[in-house]
């Protein structure tokens, strides 16, 4: 069930807070095994949690999210809980605070039932590279679940969670919400606060709601947006009620269609399901309108450079001595950074580590993260100039379904091509969702994909609102196979 249908029931008494989180870790137990989505869970203080929302309802008090149960993706800091990041190199570690989302949640009456399971430090798109080992797929546990927040987006199609916080650096919300057929949201830069967020790449590291549906994603983005001091970044602009214009529909939107989103790498099933929501979105009163982002094709490369960078300089800190994972072997002090460094971080994280200290070193810096640095401007004029000729920007959330474990773990770059159409948004800092809009041939989950202007979130949530209401495609639930 989703947070507005729960919420009516709670308040009336006919469930309590207490009887959902234990049914919530009863299937979570149920489909472990099959689902991988959990590296920590939190049944004490969840259950403690629980027991204060109920009280709270019984004295005729609580908010929306009193008494859900909500996961978190594992590298939002939880005070007294584990935060590892998918990584060996946090493996024992415990956060000493709330990071400024869990502050939120708690204070709304959520009950946080534990940490998902994530690509290590969010680097990745498939969820494979953790060290607890790769989250499944619940419409086929044989397939990837996406990434980085494939747990959260695994563990709300299981019906393990009501709804889940990820994070999204490259399109690691909106990628496993299309590949596990939940919604998934990306806010605006700067719309929720960052502060209590393990960084991987701190000018396109984004918190947002995976749920089941998208007045679910409204509820729960309202409840962690807001400035917040503690965040150099968190905009000051009110935040506006997300539900209130949900129905208003779609007469008279304009919908940006971009040539460049519609290439020779668009499965046939993904483009066909795009084109039935486009036709459907119309017959509600929307025009459609052909746009071009022409430097869409340079998206990936530019990514890859300034994520790639930024995290070189975050993961500088994991050395050994304050925290963190200390090799057990060594001759020197700079051995020991050695060895730690080497034995803690997978091959995908040191990949990445690599490739930004090549790119901010001595004599490449001006021909690599300076020239990304100004394509990244490019990118960002080219959607300033289509939004001025459409309200927002419909396109695929992933080139194709989502493919089998191991399937593309061998070929970074391949997986790499997958973000093609998130990572611009990223670049950009701009608000996206990914909505069901479909199956592929083999049965498994289609996004579709809206991106609004800068703050428009508003806007984003009114069209896929509208598109929901007219299909059925959240509706359907993950076999578990």
């Amino acid at each position: 069930m989703t947070i507005h249908e729960l919420g009516p029931l709670l308040r009336t008494r006919a469930v309590s807070a207490l009887e959902l989180v234990r049914i919530a870790y009863a299937r979570i137990d149920a489909t472990a095994e099959t689902t991988n989505t959990f590296i920590t869970q939190s049944r004490e203080a969840a259950e403690q949690a629980a027991r204060e929302a109920d009280r709270q309802i019984a004295a005729g008090g609580g908010g929306p999210l009193t008494g859900i149960p909500i996961a978190l993706k594992d590298n939002i800091c939880m005070d007294g809980l584990a935060v590892t990041c998918g990584s060996r190199m946090l493996e024992h570690f415990k956060s000493a605070y709330d990071a400024a989302v869990v502050e939120r949640l708690k204070s709304g009456g959520a009950v946080i039932v534990g940490k998902t399971n994530m690509d290590e430090f969010a680097m990745g798109s498939s969820t494979e590279t953790s060290f607890v080992g790769p989250c499944r797929n619940p419409w086929n546990r044989e397939c990837v679940a996406g990434g980085s927040s494939g747990g959260g987006a695994a563990a709300v199609a299981a019906g393990q969670c009501v709804a889940s916080l990820g994070t999204d650096t490259g399109g690691s919300i909106r990628q496993p919400a299309a590949m596990c057929g939940v919604v998934g949201l990306k806010p605006s830069y700067g719309r929720v606060s960052r502060f209590g967020l393990v960084p991987f790449a701190s000018s396109l590291d984004h918190i947002g709601p995976l749920t089941r549906d998208v007045r679910d994603a409204a509820i729960l983005l309202g409840a962690v947006s807001g400035h917040d001091r503690r965040d150099s970044t968190s905009s000051d602009k009110p935040v506006p009620d997300f539900e209130e214009g949900l129905s208003r529909g779609v007469a008279g939107m304009r919908l940006g269609v971009p040539r460049e989103y519609f290439d020779g790498n668009l499965a046939p099933d993904v483009a066909s399901a795009i084109e039935q929501a486009l036709h459907v979105l119309e017959r509600a009163g929307a025009l459609c309108v052909p746009v071009s982002l022409p430097h869409t094709r340079y998206a990936v490369a530019t990514y890859y450079l300034i994520a790639t960078s930024e995290a070189s300089s975050n993961l500088a800190r994991y050395d050994g001595v304050a925290y963190g994972y200390r090799s057990a072997q060594y001759e020197s002090l700079s051995d020991m950074y050695e060895q730690t460094r080497s034995d803690a971080f997978g091959p995908e994280v040191k990949l990445r580590i690599m490739l930004g200290t090549f790119a901010l070193s001595a004599g490449y810096y001006d021909a690599y993260y300076k020239k990304a640095s100004q394509v990244r401007r490019l990118i960002l004029r080219d959607f300033e100039e289509v939004f001025q000729q459409c309200d927002v920007i419909i396109a695929p959330t992933t080139p194709d379904g989502a493919y089998r474990l191991g399937e593309k773990s061998s070929d970074s770059l391949d997986m790499y091509c997958d973000d093609i159409y998130t990572v611009p948004v990223n670049l950009a800092g701009l608000p996206a969702v990914s909505v069901p809009c479909g199956f592929t041939a083999e049965g498994l989950p289609i996004g579709m994909q809206i991106i609004a202007n800068l703050f428009q979130e508003s806007e984003l949530l009114r069209c896929a609102y509208c598109y929901e209401q007219k299909t059925e495609w959240h509706l359907q639930n993950a076999s578990l196979q």
